[in-house]
């Protein structure tokens, strides 16, 4: 980030709904689709507070002009008198930050991240000083297409946000963590970090990768002539190969042991198919289980949708 310390102009927050803000003063370390879509929920729901944002001078620029902060800055002192702090950069930039919060944020505060693995950054935030509180965080919901052009204020509506707690210190924080995220809709949900990451590396990393390199493979031995007719099935199968290779490459190599091991398995499966190609067993086996799972998945997020 640039050594700058003058703030760029500030946003009128709007009239208060006289809803009393959860955190009077919000950081946000990184406005893309998740930080962005943070800040413009908060500000929705608590006109009252202050929504800081922390990034370059160009995203800040963008979020300005999209009422998704009150303060803008491109140096983190601006988060001084902050109650809350959302680390929401890529993976390692978070853990990177929690080095430089402790000497930017003077009172006590509760520090959260929204990164899709968690036990590099709880490790990490051991070193925060004790009036500083961290919480690990995950909002399960995203968008095929990041940034902050993308971010709206409804994106965790009906969606998991995961907390993954460390240490007795962390219960009166994890309440009010839980209580701000349920203001736009989130749904919480607590697990330690070794759990998550195993989790998420099935839930979502594997996923990920398997899509991309799904999109990859098509793609390169297809060319643009043969995707030109393609149904509707190669696109919806492939929605998240559209995701940015910077942000997973933070996620993939914090979690390598546990997607390690998720790869091994999908490629087991995948080898069983190839070597049972004329035979129809393996297809049958894995098709019969992926329908079950599948209709599982659907009523799912049929209920929480609807729920």
């Amino acid at each position: 980030m640039a050594d700058t310390r003058r703030p760029l102009p500030v946003i009128p927050a709007g009239a208060a709904t006289g809803k009393p803000p959860i955190f009077e003063k919000i950081a946000i370390f990184g406005l893309g689709l998740i930080g962005g879509s943070i800040a413009l929920a908060a500000r929705q729901q608590w006109p009252a507070g202050l929504v800081i944002g922390v990034d370059d001078r160009a995203v800040l620029e963008l979020a300005m002009l999209r009422h998704a902060i009150d303060v803008a800055a491109d140096d983190p002192v601006v988060a001084a008198e902050a109650d809350l702090v959302i680390l929401a950069a890529p993976v390692h930039v978070n853990a990177d930050l929690l080095d430089e919060i402790g000497s930017h944020v003077t009172g006590r505060a509760i520090v959260t991240d929204v990164g899709s693995t968690k036990r590099l950054i709880v490790e990490r935030a051991r070193s925060l000083p004790p009036r500083l509180t961290f919480v690990g965080g995950h909002p399960l919901g995203g968008a095929p297409r990041g940034g902050l052009g993308n971010a709206r204020p409804d994106l965790f509506a009906g969606r998991p946000w995961l907390f993954t707690p460390a240490g007795d210190a962390a219960g009166a924080a994890l309440d009010r963590l839980q209580q701000f995220v349920e203001g736009f809709g989130a749904r919480p949900h607590v697990m330690s970090p070794v759990e998550h990451d195993r989790l998420l590396a099935y839930l979502s990393h594997l996923p990920q990768l398997a899509a991309s390199a799904l999109m990859h493979v098509v793609g390169s031995e297809a060319g643009g002539d043969g995707l030109a007719l393609t149904g509707r099935g190669l696109a919806d199968t492939t929605r998240l190969a559209s995701s940015p290779a910077a942000i997973w490459r933070d996620i993939c190599s914090s979690n390598a042991d546990e997607l390690g091991e998720a790869l091994d398995v999908l490629i087991a499966e995948l080898q069983q198919l190839r070597e049972h190609l004329d035979s129809g067993d393996a297809i049958d086996r894995i098709f019969d289980s992926a329908a079950t799972w599948r209709a599982k998945l659907v009523d799912r997020s049929e209920s929480q949708r609807t729920g």
